[in-house]
């Protein structure tokens, strides 16, 4: 990379990080916002999910326009708003304040993501686009490594007060922005292919109409479904059905983070160097075995849990890196903005159903003791899922590496794959 790259991945790497640490702190906080505002979990839960659905709505109704603007001038535009709502979130004194604030979060929130990676579709050629979308997402490995265990040590750090986290995160998004501004590029090149008398929804038109987006976006619905069917019952799980502390159980994520960063890195040079789809093929199919293996865990010692949890983690980053690579390419360059802006409604949408088929299908133990039953089902039902989704990826993206090959560096932005 030159050093005008290495400029750019940082500071998508670090918008990136504050967008998913905004998330990631709320997952450890029901212990005290629920005795704070008198609020029953599921209420909670709502919280939880009011962002994740903003974010999926605001996403769909901005691909429609999306694409008609600079991408750096939408990123910042997105950024400001996403870093209001944060710091709004942590002067919040009510709960239904509170969930104003989430929302307003969301809609911001729901543009960041997918014109980050239309960014780096636009700035990067496809042989070289694994490593800079690698070391972008490895932003979400450092906000999962330190978002639970630092949002909770700043909470009690300053006597049980949750607003801090919210305001650090605010914090360094006011520090970004004027750098944001003056060192990231104008992304426009896309606008030079757009035809300004297009309907609003001929990117849904397009999409609708080509096999090739439409199975892409549900490939990324059902890679997310795959990966996050396990994870809201994880903690519990490893709590109360094998027996560890919650002293314990924070370190799982501390080492799936560590290696899912340094992961997200190798795999992205190792995807550029012998093909997206392979790396993707070889994480998914080894992530199978792992998914089986965890949701069928005997009692064993702590420090086993954690090399399974640190493979699985590496898996799911192999998965993630390459699929974002591959489903970037299904579009052509002026189209990719809203593209893309879909694609992160339906990682949201994939999200949201995964949570909710999860909690039906998980009971809780008759004694109260908190134990669960049926977590090996979701094991079985993610390993399906993902299944499926190798399946589509080998039908869609077979011939995409082969053909990013032959075609020549400077052409294989403006190329999408075909319909």
């Amino acid at each position: 990379m030159s050093r005008q790259e290495r400029i750019i991945v940082f500071l998508l790497a670090s918008l990136n990080f504050t967008h998913m640490l905004d998330f990631m702190i709320m997952l450890p906080l029901d212990n005290y916002l629920i005795p704070v505002f008198h609020i029953s979990p599921r209420q909670f839960s709502f919280l939880v999910g009011a962002y994740s659905l903003a974010a999926a709505v605001s996403g769909f109704v901005a691909a429609f326009v999306v694409d008609r603007f600079d991408r750096k001038r939408v990123l910042v535009v997105a950024y400001i708003g996403f870093i209001a709502g944060t710091i709004a979130c942590g002067l919040a004194k009510s709960y239904d304040l509170l969930m104003v604030c989430r929302i307003l979060t969301g809609i911001f929130g729901g543009l960041i993501g997918a014109q980050v990676f239309s960014i780096i579709g636009d700035l990067f050629t496809y042989e070289r686009r694994g490593m800079a979308m690698g070391a972008v997402m490895s932003s979400f490995a450092v906000a999962a490594t330190i978002g639970v265990p630092f949002s909770l040590y700043l909470t009690n750090l300053f006597h049980y007060n949750w607003h801090v986290p919210f305001l650090l995160v605010g914090g360094i998004g006011i520090v970004l922005i004027p750098v944001i501004i003056k060192f990231l590029p104008p992304v426009k090149s896309h606008l030079e292919f757009s035809k300004s008398g297009d309907s609003p929804f001929e990117a849904l038109t397009q999409v609708l109409s080509s096999r090739s987006q439409f199975l892409a976006l549900i490939f990324t619905m059902l890679m997310m479904i795959g990966h996050f069917l396990i994870i809201p019952f994880l903690n519990p799980y490893m709590e109360f059905n094998m027996g560890f502390s919650k002293n314990q159980t924070p370190m799982i994520y501390l080492v799936g983070g560590i290696t899912s960063f340094l992961a997200a890195i190798l795999l992205g040079r190792l995807a550029d160097k012998y093909g997206k789809l392979k790396v993707f093929s070889i994480s998914v199919l080894l992530s199978l075995v792992m998914v089986w293996a965890i949701t069928n865990m005997p009692i064993v010692p702590f420090s086993v849990v954690l090399c399974f949890f640190a493979v699985w983690f590496i898996l799911g980053t192999g998965r993630g890196v390459t699929a974002q690579a591959m489903v970037s390419n299904v579009v052509r360059p002026e189209q990719r903005g809203s593209f893309m802006t879909f694609n992160s409604s339906m990682q949201q949408l994939g999200t949201f159903i995964a949570s909710i088929v999860a909690g039906y299908i998980v009971i809780e133990d008759k004694t109260k003791t908190g134990r669960i039953h049926r977590f090996d089902w979701l094991g079985y039902l993610s390993i399906a899922v993902l299944f499926l989704s190798y399946v589509l990826a080998r039908r869609l993206f077979g011939k995409m590496d082969e053909r990013e090959a032959v075609v020549g560096k400077e052409e294989v932005g403006k190329l999408g794959i075909g319909d």
